[in-house]
């Protein structure tokens, strides 16, 4: 047997026992892996959905363009569709998405507009605005708008609840899901419900969203928006696909435990799932007191891991935020461990004479350079000696005319191997900035923190 085309390929994804970390839980938990969709996520399903409907409904034309306000993963899947159905894609998303969800969009051929995230929705600039302007702006385009669509939460209503009564044997007593859209969890959250009204329905949101207090207190706070690392989940605004009525408890997770939490799954369970997973697996173990033997609980696993290897599968933008802490050497570990220097820097209106004078007497090889007290680059040994070899009427002349670009910065909190691959031939030192001061690590300083 063989499919016509990729998009045949949507849905029926696995259902898969969790075993280690859910260990202390007495209910049975399963979590429905989305990864295997084409696009390795769950927004596969509504992506073709909204498209058919649009198909149908006349709104969307041979030839067109979707324009539409994403963070990866419905882009994924309407460009996955555009492929195979001939349209355009233009994308806007946040500035907080992760570079390989922009990358695999324009793998097949969309356009990506990054847009800052710390703005109002209402505000010009916002993601939402620049693909709503775009929508008005580029002929016979369409903006599938996945927030007020409800071909998004049709979708799951129609295919993914379904698998899901199924594959538990119409056992399932718990489904857990992330709201962002809210088209996966109130769609299935419906087709459950009308199934057996007793299965209550678990919504993963996170701090700095609206999605709790409104459904606790009905109330929308302004102040309760701020932005936050986790993606995929929360919103500033109420989409007409999360449906109140039909989420029964909303719990909030933080940025750190999201974060470590996915990386939790793939060491104890070998699921190799993103940040939004994360998210509700730390969520059902906030809420295990929920729980009781004989109990099905489902997560809903939206999508891969291969889209945060940037972010939460790397230890250094892990430490930079605090949110790990290993018994790896850090810059700041280096620094207590060198001999405490005031660090020797030379404005960049001196000459390269004074600077031959300046390294000759302090018997050093390298000087960061600076104006106005910022280091804007740096001089050393052999760029002097290149520049000289080249015009010896050089001494004369300010350093500014063969400064290099400034040793790299780095955070007190990076750690030794991260410094280690960042010295080089042309890097011979990194730059920290630790508690107003700033500090210069060589190669030495690093075999000195190591031996000592």
């Amino acid at each position: 047997m063989w499919y016509n085309n990729i998009l045949e390929t949507i849905g029926n994804t696995p259902m898969v026992r969790l075993n280690t970390i859910t260990k202390d839980i007495p209910a049975t938990v399963l979590a429905k892996i989305e990864t295997t969709n084409p696009g390795n996520s769950i927004k596969d399903r509504m992506a073709l959905k909204m498209i058919e409907d649009a198909e149908k409904n006349g709104l969307l034309k041979p030839g067109g363009t979707i324009i539409e306000g994403t963070s990866g993963n419905t882009g994924m899947g309407l460009a996955i569709a555009a492929v195979i159905k001939g349209y355009k894609c233009i994308f806007t998303s946040t500035d907080k998405q992760s570079k390989e969800k922009f990358d695999a969009l324009r793998a097949f051929g969309a356009e990506v507009i990054v847009c800052p995230t710390n703005v109002d929705p209402e505000d010009p600039r916002s993601y939402y605005s620049v693909s709503s302007r775009l929508e008005r702006e580029v002929p016979n385009s369409w903006k599938p708008n996945q927030y007020d669509n409800l071909s998004n939460s049709q979708a799951h209503y129609e295919q993914t609840a379904p698998e899901i009564w199924e594959q538990t044997e119409g056992k399932i007593t718990h489904l857990v899901a992330g709201v962002g859209t809210g088209g996966t969890i109130s769609g299935i959250a419906k087709y459950l419900k009308e199934k057996n009204p007793n299965i209550k329905v678990i919504g993963i949101d996170t701090y700095g969203s609206v999605f709790k207090k409104y459904k606790e207190t009905g109330i929308f706070d302004k102040d309760e928006i701020y932005p936050y690392i986790t993606e995929g989940i929360g919103e500033d605004f109420l989409p007409k696909n999360v449906d109140f009525n039909l989420i029964d408890h909303f719990e909030k997770v933080t940025d750190k435990d999201a974060a470590l939490m996915t990386r939790e799954v793939a060491l104890k369970e070998g699921i190799f799932a993103g940040n939004s997973t994360g998210s509700a697996v730390a969520g059902v173990l906030q809420v295990k007191h929920m729980f009781k033997e004989g109990d099905v609980v489902v997560i809903i696993f939206p999508d891969h891991g291969s889209r945060y290897m940037a972010k939460m599968y790397n230890e250094d933008w892990l430490r930079e935020r605090g949110f790990l802490k290993d018994e790896k050497l850090t810059a700041k570990d280096i620094i207590k461990k060198k001999e405490r220097q005031e660090i020797i820097t030379i404005d960049c209106e001196k000459t390269v004479l004074e600077a031959i004078n300046m390294i000759k007497s302090l018997n050093i090889s390298q000087i960061p350079v600076t104006q106005k007290g910022m280091v804007i680059g740096k001089i050393t040994e052999s760029d002097i000696l290149d520049a000289l070899l080249e015009n010896p009427a050089l001494k004369s002349h300010p350093i500014q005319s063969i400064t290099t670009a400034p040793f790299p910065f780095v955070d007190v909190n990076t750690s030794i191997d991260r410094i280690s691959a960042m010295i080089n031939k042309d890097n011979i030192a990194v730059l920290v900035e630790d508690q107003g001061n700033i500090e210069i690590i060589t190669q030495y300083d690093i075999i000195n923190a190591i031996s000592a």
